[in-house]
């Protein structure tokens, strides 16, 4: 009975559902953007315009190209989702670091970081266990 074999072991590796892992790409971009704009929203200090704007630019690219890379049937980068962990957990410890101008901006600034360290976080350890889909190309 090789066949089963050969079968059992198909039905057993951990795939991934990419265009789930996509909207969860999309999700943190657009909160990114939140932090850029959130700034210019509630009243900000310059330090505060500064930081939210570097921070949410940078986790914008870097969630934009796990999405990229997620449309194209390729695992996300767990380095990339990784250091967009690390932007998130930045943006929730800013607000006790840089005068942020408001209780409103520190507030948003915190819950988006927490928004995007969590779901960058599950996008790192889904993708860095998960095998190639089955239809796409291999990890680069």
């Amino acid at each position: 009975m090789p066949s089963s074999v050969g079968t059992e072991t198909e039905t057993n590796r951990d795939t991934l559902n990419t265009d789930v892992m996509q909207w969860l790409s999309a999700l943190v971009a657009l909160v990114g953007l939140w932090l850029v704009a959130s700034p210019f929203v509630f009243e900000a200090t310059e330090t505060a315009v500064w930081n939210n704007t570097m921070v949410g630019t940078a986790i914008f690219l870097l969630a934009g190209y796990n999405f990229y890379r997620l449309s194209k049937d390729q695992l996300a980068s767990v380095g990339i989702a990784s250091l967009a962990v690390l932007l998130g957990l930045w943006a929730v410890i800013s607000p006790y670091v840089i005068e942020m101008g408001s209780d409103q901006l520190a507030t948003s600034t915190l819950v988006a970081g927490l928004v995007i360290a969590a779901i960058s976080a599950y996008n790192a350890y889904a993708n860095g266990k998960a095998d190639a889909p089955a239809h796409g190309r291999a990890r680069a």
